[in-house]
């Protein structure tokens, strides 16, 4: 859990979003959403009413089984994964989503870089793993930089919307820059910049490589700090180590940095006072306003990758609209978790039932239940059960960037990832909270259910970058990513909850994340009727859902 049409020359996060996707949401957003239904099917409430406990345990019990190893992509697992998911989808009248298939090609490419890695910048030698990680998305064998210039860049932001541009009056290209976490915001809330302590995506870590890109830079390097990451040093030690995963690119990964990657707390601090610089008070200049500052130092590093490349799958169903078809409302799960690791101990299967044998359970449930309406929604649902997510949601992003619907005809994205064992709840989660009209829908599906809808805990962290339905998002589709809350519906779920809580802490990404005869599925079972009424008000109403005017995707 846990990626072109015509393009907009503006300088932004989203010099990519395609004009026939502006065009068409500006043409049919003349009215506001409506949630009320042109004509309710005659069997509408006993569909809804049939969302059963059991009716998601035998696919959840079967993904997340020994057999399918982890459900790695490429793997076995993937191919027996693959069956199973579109006989499911057949049998349930779904029409093949690919011009004439059920599958999507995704072409992934595996670079592992030589761990044996050293780093120079001015007099200081830096340490794989213990003062930096570096990497390349290139698809190269080697590459390097020599005495590249440092400059800082502040938060390395370019956001019109927000009147920041970190970038202005620099010329960073061939050069390698220095970056902050997170965004203004995090640091100095009161000020009013971007949206305090919650994070826009100009935040998150994958933006500013994007952008440092998109300036030109041969390098980016980001200062790792543990409060405002929302991680510490050892997350980006480890997960940046060993096989990095992305998809094959048509120029090779030629417009990406060469090089990428993260210093330490420490490791930042020497620079910039071998600079002359002390580190905190070029950072309170960073927080006050668009900076950058060059660092008269250079950097010199060489990544010696092995690179590995391969096909991958996503899975796509769609049930035809009766009268607009070409319009789509597009639920996602991703199928794939991290397969089996032989040189461990014992149990060596990483079954993913959690994360996300659930959700993937819940679209085969979801697709049977569309499939029951008499009549059928005006609006076509289409099921995209994707590959590669915890690799960097890669198999969405791959989609996103290849739609096999065109993103002009793409209403909305519904996205379900790691849901709720715990029993019923009060609330609903709102991953990334007023992004999007979506939740208008949301709430009037909540309150049929007799519940209410809550903020996520940790809006810092940035969740709602970190799955699948971020790819849809990042190219304009309003996206919706809701779970189960946090409070039980009553005592005996709240007892459950507490003890189940006790057995599953810890095993996320762990070969402990297996299917358990004791989950109590009724909370997987409330939510997945939930996000159904939420597509099902979507695909029944000729009104196209806009992004909020405060949201950094509301371009």
């Amino acid at each position: 859990m846990k990626k072109i049409l015509l393009p907009i020359v503006v300088p932004s996060l989203f010099t990519v979003v395609a004009l026939s996707l502006t065009a068409c949401t500006n043409e049919q957003n003349k009215a506001a959403p409506s949630v009320t239904v042109a004509s309710e099917p005659s069997n509408f409430d006993t569909v809804y009413d049939s969302f059963k406990d059991e009716d998601f345990r035998e696919p959840l019990k079967t993904l997340s089984s020994d057999e399918f190893e982890g459900r790695l992509p490429t793997s076995e697992g993937e191919k027996k994964t693959l069956d199973y998911l579109v006989t499911h989808l057949k049998a349930a009248g779904l029409e093949p989503g690919n011009n004439g298939s059920y599958l999507q090609d995704v072409a992934l490419m595996e670079i592992t870089a030589d761990p044996n890695v050293t780093m120079t910048i001015g007099d200081n030698t830096f340490h794989y793993k213990d003062d930096m990680m570096v990497g390349s998305k290139r698809e190269q064998t080697t590459v390097s930089l020599e005495n590249s210039d440092l400059v800082f860049v502040g938060y390395g932001i370019n956001a019109p919307e927000y009147d920041w541009n970190d970038y202005e009056g620099v010329d960073v290209k061939g050069k390698t820059v220095v970056i902050l976490v997170n965004d203004p915001g995090f640091e100095n809330p009161e000020s009013g910049k971007f949206q305090g302590t919650t994070m826009t995506y100009y935040g998150r870590w994958t933006y500013k490589y994007e952008e440092a890109s998109r300036q030109g830079a041969a390098g980016a390097l980001i200062v790792h700090e543990t409060a405002p990451a929302s991680y510490g040093w050892s997350v980006v030690a480890n997960s940046w180590s060993g096989p990095q995963y992305g998809l094959v690119s048509e120029d090779g990964g030629a417009s990406r940095v060469a090089v990428e990657g993260w210093l330490t707390f420490d490791a930042a601090k020497k620079v910039f006072a071998d600079a002359g610089m002390d580190f905190d008070e070029e950072k309170r200049a960073a927080l006050e306003g668009p900076y950058h500052k060059a660092l008269d130092l250079t950097a010199s590093v060489t990544v010696k990758n092995t690179i590995k490349k391969s096909v991958s799958h996503n899975v796509i169903a769609t049930l035809p609209g009766t009268e607009h078809p070409d319009e789509h409302v597009i639920y996602t799960a991703h199928w794939d978790h991290l397969g089996k690791d032989t040189s461990l101990k014992g149990d060596q299967i990483y079954n993913g039932a959690h994360d996300n044998a659930t959700g993937t359970a819940a679209s085969l449930v979801l697709a049977n239940a569309f499939a029951k309406l008499t009549p059928r929604p005006a609006r076509s649902v289409t099921f995209l059960i994707v590959t590669a997510e915890e690799q960097g949601l890669l198999g969405s992003q791959y989609y996103a960037e290849h739609p096999v619907i065109p993103l002009n005809h793409t209403v909305a994205n519904i996205n379900m990832d790691a849901m709720n064992v715990l029993g019923k709840t009060k609330d609903v989660t709102v991953v990334g909270m007023g992004k999007s009209e979506l939740e208008t829908y949301l709430d009037t599906a909540a309150k049929r259910q007799g519940r209410y809808l809550v903020q996520e805990d940790r809006p810092e962290a940035g969740y709602y970058y970190r799955s699948d339905h971020f790819s849809f998002a990042k190219k304009g589709v309003p996206a919706l990513y809701a779970e189960g809350g946090s409070e039980p519906w009553d005592d005996e779920t709240a007892a459950y909850r507490k003890r189940m809580k006790v057995i599953i802490t810890g095993c996320y990404h762990q070969v402990c994340d297996e299917y358990r005869n004791e989950w109590d599925l009724s909370g997987i079972a409330q939510d997945t009727q939930l996000l159904f009424d939420v597509g099902y008000g979507i695909a029944t109403t000729d009104a196209w859902p806009k992004w909020d005017p405060q949201s950094e995707f509301q371009r």
